[in-house]
């Protein structure tokens, strides 16, 4: 088919970053300088040309920058994002004859006989008229938007015709960078390729890239296991929880929990008189998705929290799982959205063999599907109205993803603050289909990756293009719902372990708060991931104030991410390799700090090694001596080269978080999160 304008000869390529051909926005956080990388070129030896063309959703112009080649037809520009929410950006490319001009008159002039002969076949007079002309017709496009620049073109070209009426015999390079400057801030678009699709960000703010969050059951707040738990207990916490370094404080559901089919404690089928139930059990007479379960508080309660919290530098999360127990309003009300079996009676939850009768799923495939999605759309719209800009929601990806993609652009439109954590433990397609809907941050697979070889790979995985382009992990070593066997046989070394790696892998990073201070570590049986008298099903008292506590490593460690901005991003990952299969070592970097960790993934015995070190990559020189201060212990050591010893006792401490000192004159190569191109010239 012939082109409408077949004279446009620019070619534009491979735009990075772009998530499923422009289907879904790529993610940055407030703040981040966004580099465009792209494939841009045209037929023959002309040069081209182009630029970045960006905007927030909220701007009716373009704003610019120009493409600076980087070898091999591909380009970047960078730009600055300024606010939260949309972007959208594309590239502009043009055939340059003014450039493309001027890199022949170079050659003309350098092609010149120093004798004199003019009989050379340059024919520079020519060449100069050429130049004016291309120069004056510039003129129009600067004098209508500076006159400083459209005075100096008229200037350029009264002197390339003068110089071309000299006839001289030899002729100097007539034109200043200055010129060139001017000439390319006024393009002929004319025939310019525009790239056919409007690519997208979504910006966020910088809590969304870096966190630290603590999770607690405030029933389980109360000093005494004769009383319920309360939001002013949680209150009293958070001094303590802000002071080991957390700022995000997240609390399961805090609605009333349903009698009906109640679970007892270890999630037996039968609850006694006084247990309290599942808080994942959702809905009472009481009220459902926007009720506070009454013995935790009232609103106005809830509101004090929420002010404390901020007032020590930390936010509340609150857990939306869309679910409900029988006594949820909801059943009564719109039994449509539910599955009806045969026998009239409503589906609960199973996975064959186990069964859930305390809570019922929803029906997505209900024919009121729009009702269903506005009702729970409402649920966070009503939180947010009170104040809530956090939220973890439960299991995700049993809920179809078309509702979550409407849902979080709805959510999104009015509220950009607002950052969503998926708890979905699933198959990989369907943890970045969430992300890609518009989920901030997500669960991992880190829970169940303890070998070297499994935490090299999948890291390097989740923290390089293109998956680094939507997906923001969070670690978490242990949930309520997940007591690795790692943690139950490696004991408190293997609490220790996982802490530093959680921490220092990720950028947001969260533990299942008193359970893990505490090293808390019996499964209900052998071969089990859930926890011996789990606080799902029961009130609990914990002793935080233990001697065996893992509170004064939790708060050295979140100091240390705080102190170190490295530590702030899942940028710049770079593992190294190391002679012990069971010592992992990597390093996290910017321009300005550098911090190299080396953990022991074996809790039981010491492990004892040589860590080779990319110095290239941490851009410290050959044989030359460099200062390495360990923040966990303050031990100060003077390595030299590539290989350094390393022996790490886990009963002591399992590992080293090294503050490199690069030594003087020398800059970072920041490792690339992508291969560089290679040249074919």
């Amino acid at each position: 088919m012939k082109p409408s304008e077949g004279r446009k000869r620019v070619i534009i390529e491979e735009i990075r970053p772009q998530v499923d051909c422009g289907r879904y926005p790529a993610k940055r956080t407030l703040g981040d300088a966004i580099t465009i990388t792209a494939a841009v070129f045209g037929d023959g030896h002309d040069h081209v040309a182009g630029r970045l063309l960006y905007r927030n959703d909220s701007e009716s112009d373009w704003r610019s920058t120009p493409l600076t080649p980087l070898g091999n037809d591909l380009w970047s520009a960078s730009f600055t994002v300024d606010k939260l929410g949309y972007w959208s950006y594309t590239i502009e490319a043009w055939i340059d004859h003014f450039e493309t001009w001027c890199a022949d008159l170079h050659k003309r002039i350098e092609a010149q006989p120093r004798n004199g002969d003019k009989n050379n076949g340059q024919d520079i007079p020519l060449a100069l008229r050429t130049g004016a002309k291309l120069l004056e017709d510039t003129l129009p496009r600067a004098r209508s938007q500076d006159s400083r620049d459209a005075n100096l073109i008229q200037q350029v070209v009264l002197s390339l015709r003068w110089l071309a009426d000299q006839n001289s015999p030899y002729y100097e390079y007539p034109l200043s960078d200055e010129l060139l400057d001017v000439v390319a801030r006024h393009p002929d678009l004319t025939l310019a390729t525009r790239y056919p699709q409007e690519l997208r960000l979504w910006i966020d703010r910088e809590r969304a890239s870096y966190s630290t969050w603590y999770e607690l059951f405030p029933r389980s707040a109360s000093p005494s296991l004769s009383r319920h738990g309360t939001f002013a207990d949680v209150k009293a916490l958070v001094p303590s929880i802000a002071a080991m370094g957390f700022d995000v404080l997240y609390m399961p559901p805090i609605h009333p929990i349903g009698r009906a089919y109640r679970k007892g404690r270890n999630n037996s089928v039968t609850a006694a008189a006084d247990d309290p139930g599942s808080p994942w059990a959702i809905g009472s007479s009481e009220g459902g998705h926007k009720a506070i379960h009454p013995e935790l508080g009232t609103f106005e309660d809830f509101h004090h929290l929420l002010a404390t919290a901020q007032s020590h530098g930390m936010e509340i999360a609150l857990d939306i799982a869309f679910q409900c127990s029988p006594d949820h309003p909801w059943v009564a009300e719109h039994p449509e959205w539910f599955v009806i079996r045969p026998d009239g009676s409503i589906q609960y939850a199973e996975n064959p063999p186990k069964k859930y009768q305390d809570i019922y799923p929803l029906n997505f495939e209900s024919e009121d599907w729009e009702a269903l999605w506005q009702a729970l759309y409402d649920v966070f719209i009503f939180w947010i109205g009170n104040g809530v800009r956090i939220f973890r929601v439960d299991n995700p990806h049993t809920k179809v993803l078309p509702f979550w993609e409407w849902c979080i652009a709805e959510i999104h439109s009015e509220h950009r603050d607002v950052i969503l954590l998926s708890e979905a433990f699933t198959r990989p397609h369907i943890m970045y289909s969430l992300a890609k809907a518009g989920f901030t941050q997500s669960y991992t697979y880190f829970t169940w990756r303890n070998r070297r070889d499994e935490l090299e790979q999948y890291f390097e995985e989740i923290t390089r293009p293109p998956i680094s382009d939507f997906f923001r992990p969070n670690l978490w070593p242990n949930t309520p719902d997940i007591l690795h066997a790692t943690l139950q046989q490696g004991g408190r070394p293997a609490f220790m372990q996982r802490l530093i790696l959680a921490a220092t892998l990720g950028a947001n990073y969260g533990i299942y708060g008193p359970a893990f201070e505490l090293s808390e570590n019996i499964p209900i049986k052998p071969g089990s991931e859930e926890y011996l008298h789990s606080e799902k099903y029961e009130q609990r008292l914990w002793d935080c104030a233990s001697n065996h506590s893992l509170a004064p490593l939790i708060t050295r460690v979140n100091h240390i991410r705080r102190e170190n901005p490295a530590l702030q991003s899942d940028r710049f990952l770079l593992f190294h390799h190391t002679d012990n299969p069971r010592l992992l070592c990597y390093s996290k970097q910017t321009p300005d700090n550098l911090i190299l960790v080396a953990v022991n993934l074996d809790p039981r015995e010491v492990q004892v090694g040589w860590i080779d070190l990319d110095l290239k990559q941490l851009g410290i020189p050959h044989d030359q001596p460099f200062e390495i201060e360990d923040l966990l212990t303050g031990a100060r050591y003077t390595w030299r080269d590539r290989s350094n010893y390393v022996a790490l006792r886990p009963e002591v401490m399992p590992a080293h978080i090294f503050r490199v000192t690069r030594p003087p004159q020398t800059t970072s190569k920041l490792a690339s999160p992508t291969p560089e191109p290679e040249s074919y010239e």
